[in-house]
């Protein structure tokens, strides 16, 4: 069977100044070692996602390898993607699963994931036919901005309670995250988060609060756990629960847009034709993943930091390392080790991963030179920040609408009423 890649050059070496295409590769055993390197960047944020909302570590990191293998054959082996765990699900699932008025917790949170991912795609294919355009018109930098910062501050209460269960764990784990992202060079210093997260372990095992009967008792290989979403009109509670998702779309379209114009602007310019191609298949993932008691998916930035380092961009190494996650989800003793991670080294971690979502959206203010010497600019982020932050609440009829979801649609609004306003007055 012909394969559709090309070997670069001499199939072991990168020249200076020269990048390995997506439609090319190296050496399949060095191919092999790109694609497994890009799971180990990817598994420290993929598997906190599961731990933090009770979901099924292995069931989404299965389902993550998958959504990567269905990304790659959609976009025609075009775009060099993983799709890992999604932190904007995190508040949302938070809330779906501790809800008391609907029979299946987890169902609803399932159903809300299956309707983002729904919505994704809806928009990938309005992409294709229009362009992305639209989208830079509806979400300029401050509103996309505003948007990101207020997810991650949003979880900063969760952070909280994980960090004082375990203090002295909690602040190991901190201060490993911070002091590896500086004293290691290349790949390691990338992965911080899953350094913090072992030495973090060690401590917590050290001292007792790691209970590792589970791992002795779970098998080596075995289907993932799966779960299904609920019904809504069974139980129509878990409507209410839907405005919180919805919000997460415009999260994913910006990572989606953001990651294919970063990996266009280091290869191949043509590759931004393929973005309502990523996007639908990044919906369609993410409701596959929710279909079966997975997280939703995104693009993964942590692996366009391997591909910048390495100069290597072939999509044949993320065929590798969607097989093998896939593989890692087949282990339920892969599953087991990672549920005995225990609450201080999550909220170590997390003190510094949920704030770092926030300055994502710092860094979009700061990357597009968003102006905040204009009203408009002013009161869309600051209102929307003060209302994801406190995490206000609304509910209309049974629909509740918390602060990620209030926060969005305020940035949304006030900009565009404020610059409409602006211009017909001539204000701006």
């Amino acid at each position: 069977m012909n394969l559709p890649w090309t070997v670069h050059g001499d199939g072991r070496n990168v020249a200076p100044g020269e990048v390995v295409a997506p439609g090319e590769r190296l050496s399949w055993p060095r191919t092999i070692g790109l694609g497994s390197q890009h799971v180990v960047a990817m598994f420290g944020a993929t598997f906190l996602v599961p731990i933090l909302t009770g979901f099924p570590p292995a069931t989404t990191v299965f389902f993550s390898g998958i959504g990567t293998i269905l990304f790659l054959v959609i976009t025609r082996n075009r775009v060099p993607s993983y799709l890992g765990s999604s932190f904007a699900f995190i508040a949302p699932i938070t809330a779906a699963l501790a809800a008391e008025n609907v029979a299946d917790p987890m169902g609803a949170a399932l159903f809300g994931i299956v309707a983002v991912g729904a919505l994704l795609a809806l928009v990938g294919v309005i992409v294709v036919w229009l362009g992305t355009r639209w989208i830079d018109v509806l979400m300029p930098p401050v509103v996309a901005g505003s948007i990101v910062a207020l997810i991650g501050f949003n979880l900063a209460p969760a952070a909280r309670d994980n960090f004082m269960a375990e203090p002295l764990t909690a602040l190991v784990t901190l201060s490993a995250v911070i002091i590896s992202s500086v004293a290691f060079r290349g790949l390691l210093g990338r992965m911080s988060i899953l350094v913090g997260v072992v030495i973090g372990y060690v401590v917590a095992a050290t001292l007792g609060q790691v209970d590792f009967e589970p791992i002795a008792q779970a098998a080596w290989v075995g289907l993932p756990t799966f779960h299904f979403p609920a019904n809504p009109f069974a139980d129509a509670a878990v409507w209410g629960y839907l405005p919180a998702f919805l919000p997460v779309v415009l999260v994913l379209v910006a990572e989606n847009v953001g990651h294919i114009k970063g990996v266009a602007q280091m290869t191949d310019a043509s590759i931004n034709r393929s973005t309502g191609r990523a996007l639908l298949s990044d919906g369609l993932a993410t409701m596959l993943a929710g279909s079966f008691g997975g997280s939703g998916t995104t693009t993964y930035g942590e692996n366009i930091g391997v591909m910048a380092a390495t100069r290597v961009y072939s999509t044949a190494a993320y065929w590798v390392a969607g097989i093998v996650a896939v593989l890692l989800g087949l282990s339920p003793k892969f599953g087991a080790v990672i549920n005995t991670i225990p609450p201080g080294v999550l909220g170590g971690v997390t003190t510094a991963l949920y704030g770092l979502i926030g300055i994502i959206g710092v860094k979009i203010w700061v990357d597009n030179k968003v102006d905040f010497s204009r009203p408009a600019n002013q009161f869309t982020a600051a209102t929307a920040l003060i209302i994801g932050i406190a995490d206000f609440t609304f509910a209309v009829g049974g629909v509740s609408f918390n602060g990620i979801a209030l926060g969005t649609i305020a940035a949304i609004v006030i900009y565009h009423v404020m610059t409409a306003i602006g211009r017909a007055r001539g204000t701006n």
